[in-house]
């Protein structure tokens, strides 16, 4: 996404350095895990609005994804929380945003470091119970355009979405050039952190406050499948919905850092 965003980054490069470098030790540090099909400079438009404001942030980049070059064969759903677990290190009060697949993640590091973590942001996310997987949520949702576009390679552990409905399912109200490099830039996704099942407690993750931030005009996760997963949790404190596609940190980044912020004061 480097390329692509970079066309929104120019707008959102315009805060003076002095506002960019403040700091309010007081604030929480937010931590965003971005979701399948995506890497960590998806957030690239979001983390100046936050910065901006004196929180630390930090943008976890996954094995497997961007420039990382993890082999498939190594990468499971542990290793994505063990990089997350390591990017928050020995933070406290840290609020921890997860979008799309990173709602399993960041719910299994608040099962497993729950007195580190304030809050857990679920931007248009899979919301798991214990047991539940990726593939089993995913599986639920008969509005989501993913299956008829998901292509999986047995021999090689991945799955990629047809380079026709990378627009459709991902991008549909952002930029067209930015909707024509994602498509033509989408690389293939490990399967093994799909088919994992969670394991939460009521102890560890039960104990952790949850938002969800609704994106209203999402063909990756539907609608219907996130009020689905919010109704079953049951604990989340508060709901925000965006009048997105599945990628609000691309078509309306300002819209979701207010948000953010409002959440991490």
């Amino acid at each position: 996404m480097k390329t692509a965003i970079l066309f929104l980054a120019l707008s959102v490069l315009g805060f003076s350095t002095y506002a960019q470098k403040k700091v309010n030790k007081n604030l929480e540090t937010i931590v965003l895990v971005h979701g399948a099909w995506s890497d960590a400079t998806a957030w690239q438009n979001v983390v100046p609005l936050l910065k901006a404001q004196g929180h630390e942030v930090i943008a976890v980049n996954l094995p497997g994804h961007g420039s990382d070059a993890t082999s498939f064969a190594n990468i499971s759903l542990q290793s994505y929380v063990d990089a997350v677990k390591n990017a928050i290190g020995d933070r406290k009060n840290v609020v921890l945003v997860g979008h799309s697949m990173a709602g399993v993640v960041i719910s299994e590091v608040a099962e497993q470091i729950p007195g580190q973590i304030k809050e857990l942001i679920y931007l248009g996310a899979f919301l798991p119970q214990n047991g539940d997987s990726l593939l089993g949520l995913s599986k639920q949702d008969a509005d989501s355009h993913i299956g008829k576009y998901l292509q999986i390679d047995q021999a090689t552990g991945s799955a990629i979405i047809a380079k026709d409905g990378v627009i459709d399912i991902f991008a549909a109200d952002a930029p067209a050039q930015i909707g024509t490099y994602l498509a033509n830039n989408i690389k293939p996704e490990p399967l093994a952190p799909f088919v994992t099942p969670a394991t939460l407690t009521d102890a560890n993750f039960g104990s952790v406050k949850k938002v969800y931030i609704h994106t209203l005009n999402d063909h990756a996760v539907s609608l219907s499948n996130q009020n689905t997963m919010v109704k079953a949790n049951g604990h989340i404190s508060k709901e925000y919905s965006l009048p997105s596609s599945h990628t609000p940190f691309i078509s309306m980044p300002d819209k979701l850092a207010a948000i953010l912020i409002a959440e991490s004061k």
